[in-house]
């Protein structure tokens, strides 16, 4: 990879204020709202030339209306994500609609926002869904790391991605003394090859300023794991608002000297392009 790879982020958000013709659900950090042409700006701004979409679950839940309508107006910046109910009865009808839809990329599970198991139905039929549609599963699985193992081992021709490290991160600074006690747990992932991770929000876990000096040596077992080739990095933009700029969580990646240039080529989109069969045009 060189310089001519596109820097693509791996996870950003995208909302509408809450109103009654789309209420929120819950609660996502960040503004107000952050449209799609926010978030098109914020991206220019700071020479990031596309990224992954992900409808937010917090406050749409399984409904990714508004990423479609964000998908429309900027076709060539986002590929797009959705998280999938693994208690919804026509999980296979589901997935089929999902990915006739243009520039849907992929599905997302949020093991770490309900209670299950490895052997639920409704998780394995994602999985199973995923692997006929050839798109990757996002799995959000911080708390959860043994049932992502288990997911792992049962679906070999799943492509699974590991958000956010695998690691609980925070809304609110400073990042907790413990954020890296679970890494033992998710370098064993890396024994997977159908796994793959997102190195997405790691300054929120720095207790060093910008630019988070500190964070590297776990990243950099994270990286030796997995290979580099195997490693997305993200911003998780608008979650991190409160912890960093967005203009920060790209710097961070290419002011360091951790990474030789076609390592931060293939991290901060090639690695991605690969796995998600998406680029940005």
């Amino acid at each position: 990879m060189t310089s001519s790879t596109p820097v693509i982020d791996v996870q950003v958000h995208a909302y509408k204020r809450n109103h009654p013709g789309r209420p929120w659900h819950g609660h996502l950090e960040g503004p107000p709202e952050v449209t799609g042409d926010d978030m098109v700006a914020a991206m220019d701004e700071v020479g990031v030339d596309g990224a992954i979409l992900v409808s937010p679950f917090s406050m749409y839940q399984y409904d990714a209306s508004y990423a479609l309508e964000v998908y429309d107006q900027h076709s060539g910046c986002f590929g797009l994500v959705s998280p999938f109910a693994p208690d919804s009865e026509n999980i296979e009808q589901q997935m089929e609609e999902w990915t006739s839809h243009p520039g849907v990329v992929g599905a997302r599970i949020m093991l770490a926002r309900i209670e299950i198991e490895a052997d639920n139905p409704g998780v394995n039929q994602i999985l199973a869904a995923g692997a006929k549609s050839n798109i990757p599963i996002n799995v959000m699985c911080s708390g959860k790391l043994p049932i992502f193992r288990e997911m792992a081992r049962k679906h070999p021709n799943t492509q699974l991605i590991v958000d956010h490290l695998g690691l609980a991160q925070p809304y609110e600074p400073p990042a907790p003394p413990d954020a890296w006690d679970d890494l033992p747990a998710v370098l064993e992932l890396a024994e997977f090859d159908n796994v793959a991770i997102k190195i997405s929000g790691a300054g929120t876990l720095a207790h060093e300023p910008f630019p988070y000096a500190d964070i590297w040596e776990p990243l950099t077992q994270i990286f030796n794991a997995y290979t580099i080739d195997r490693c997305m990095w993200g911003t998780d933009w608008t979650r991190a608002v409160n912890l960093l700029t967005y203009e920060q969580g790209v710097e961070a990646f290419r002011v360091t000297d951790q990474l030789t240039d076609s390592e931060r080529a293939t991290l901060m989109g090639g690695s991605l392009m690969k796995i998600y069969n998406w680029s940005p045009s």
